[in-house]
């Protein structure tokens, strides 16, 4: 089969970005155009559920769980991010940074703000500026990561930007965890497991996947991604209960791992007199007199299952997700695709190809669902929040903690500078 490099189609150069939600129930997608949201309930069809159209050069687009917040940045305004109630038809707040927004995270409590050399945590409910961590190594590419549970709401960024250490940083207590000396080389990738316990990462070679606990730091697995060839690294997302993760490049090749703990570093409980776990134990033994790099290879494991893509040279999105009562391994390409596949728990090995759909095709000619209302107010106050501007009606606060999920409790914003 050959392999064909992007096309450079029109819809392929309307597309500018490309993200799963928090529990990869919905797709969102910007370009020239605006942005718009996709559903991931079914592998039957694709359902456009919301267009947002009066924003062009949308190159940040990020929805919160199933709620109907939204946050937009675009590159006529690359400083200034947008919080939409997508449903209402309404913009909740804008903030104005000192330089350009290269990524944006959110949970249930947090959102974050990741600048080139600065990061800036907010309280969602109210976003109010809760702590600015500044003068950070600095990260061209905005890689951050923060997990999604509201317990261990954990936030990962570079610690250096020669080495691949990584900086573990607590946003509700407000204070540093762990630093991780993860790579030799720069990072390239990070992500958090739902529950917040581990932390993954790749660096900018792109032959080995690392996952540490949270908030120990301790190595956990060892993944090799190949050996023939140093490759760019574009995700790393776990499943949702843990027990796998996949990975995705610049190459034709999806990688999905399964976290167990068999390797002979790892696992250290008595093993049946087996000849297998005899030459296990040689391994093992001889490994410890071996240079460092050689005996790391002789522990790292091998990809439970992968999937070849008709493609290479995107950058690619992936996602683990349960969609039908079935495990699917769903693939965002650079070039306008949606893939999804069926991964067999047991087996693994190559996944099946469900359904393949070029997205990109519907980013013109959708119903336009709402009018946006916008308003831009100056003035801000660290301590408490906004000083001015619109406030969200009594019946849309939340009393208690916040749930997004549920229309009715939505967090009172209004707009600032920052």
């Amino acid at each position: 089969m050959s392999r064909r490099p992007s096309d450079g189609s029109p819809g392929t150069r309307r597309l500018l970005c490309a993200s799963f939600n928090q529990d990869t129930t919905s797709l969102a997608v910007g370009s020239k155009d605006g942005y718009k949201l996709f559903s991931l309930s079914s592998v039957d069809t694709l359902d456009c559920i919301h267009h947002g159209n009066d924003m062009s050069d949308v190159y940040i687009v990020e929805r919160l769980f199933s709620s109907s917040l939204v946050v937009v940045v675009s590159r006529t305004m690359p400083q200034r991010m947008n919080i939409y109630h997508f449903k209402k038809g309404t913009e909740i707040c804008n903030y104005c940074y000192s330089s350009n927004i290269l990524a944006v995270r959110l949970n249930r409590q947090r959102l974050v703000v990741c600048l080139e050399e600065s990061l800036y945590i907010h309280n969602i409910k109210d976003m109010k500026l809760l702590k600015s961590l500044l003068s950070t190594p600095t990260n061209h590419k905005g890689l951050c990561a923060l997990s999604i549970n509201h317990s261990n709401s954990y936030l990962a960024y570079p610690g250096s930007s020669s080495m691949g250490d990584i900086i573990v940083y607590d946003t509700n207590s407000l204070s540093h965890v762990v630093e991780i000396s993860a790579h030799d080389s720069p990072l390239a990738a990070l992500s958090f497991n739902t529950s917040g316990t581990m932390l993954t990462s790749a660096s900018e070679k792109g032959t080995v996947i690392r996952v540490f606990t949270v908030p120990d730091g301790l190595r956990l697995f060892e993944f090799r991604r190949g050996m023939k060839r140093y490759v760019s690294i574009s995700s790393l997302s776990f499943s949702a209960d843990g027990q796998y993760l996949c990975a995705s490049s610049n190459t034709e090749t999806v990688h999905v791992f399964k976290l167990e703990n068999h390797s002979p570093r790892y696992d250290k409980r008595e093993e049946s007199p087996t000849w297998s776990s005899y030459v296990g134990k040689v391994f093992s033994a001889a490994s410890t007199y071996l240079p460092t790099p050689v005996s790391d290879m002789m522990h790292q494991d091998r990809a439970f299952a992968t999937v070849h893509l008709n493609m290479f040279g995107l950058k690619n999105m992936c996602a683990l997700a349960i969609i039908q009562k079935l495990l699917r391994l769903l693939i965002a390409s650079s070039d306008g695709h949606l893939y999804i596949y069926n991964v067999d728990p047991q087996e693994g090995e190559e996944c099946v190809l469900v359904v393949g759909v070029k997205f990109d095709r519907f980013l013109t000619g959708c119903l336009d669902l709402v009018k946006v209302a916008t308003s831009f107010v100056q003035g801000y106050s660290e301590d408490g929040g906004a000083r001015k501007g619109e406030v969200i009606p009594e019946h849309e606060l939340a009393a208690g903690p916040v749930s997004l999920d549920d229309e009715q409790e939505f967090p009172p914003m209004t707009s600032r500078y920052n």
